[in-house]
């Protein structure tokens, strides 16, 4: 029976600011289940071009907060998407608050994270493009 990926699920707590982020980085949402019994809403976004359901991130938001719920101390590592250009994406990333904690340096890599500290990695498709200020000689901020 072969294996096939379904989607990566992250937990929120603000899911109107985490949905705009993902928006941000060019994805829309795909489709949207509440559910009065479990008291929570799932929403699925994916970049356009993906909108079958190959490239899904799974937001869960729980209506009640997650306070109550168990600590099974599970890692998260990130999310990775492509961009047509990293310079550009970072730039407009940078002019809607977001903070670029790995700068594109190299023109080909870049570290961001959601607003629940969701690490997304950004990824210049083809090949890197030529070094260029002022990312350069942007220095990392924080943690990605």
């Amino acid at each position: 029976m072969p294996t096939r990926y379904l989607h990566t699920m992250v937990r929120v707590k603000d899911l109107d600011a985490t949905i705009r982020f993902f928006k941000l980085l060019g994805l829309k949402e795909r489709t949207r289940k509440e559910n009065e019994g479990g008291r929570f809403t799932l929403v699925f976004l994916c970049p356009p071009e993906q909108d079958d359901g190959t490239a899904d991130v799974e937001l869960t938001y729980n209506w009640d907060g997650d306070d109550g719920l168990p600590s099974d101390s599970r890692h998260f590592g990130h999310l990775a998407y492509t961009v047509e250009n990293i310079y550009d994406m970072c730039q407009h990333l940078m002019d809607n608050g977001v903070t670029i904690n790995r700068p594109p340096r190299d023109g080909h890599m870049a570290f961001v994270r959601s607003p629940d500290n969701i690490s997304v990695e950004l990824l210049q498709q083809g090949d890197a493009l030529p070094k260029q200020e002022p990312w350069a000689s942007m220095e990392n901020t924080g943690h990605w």
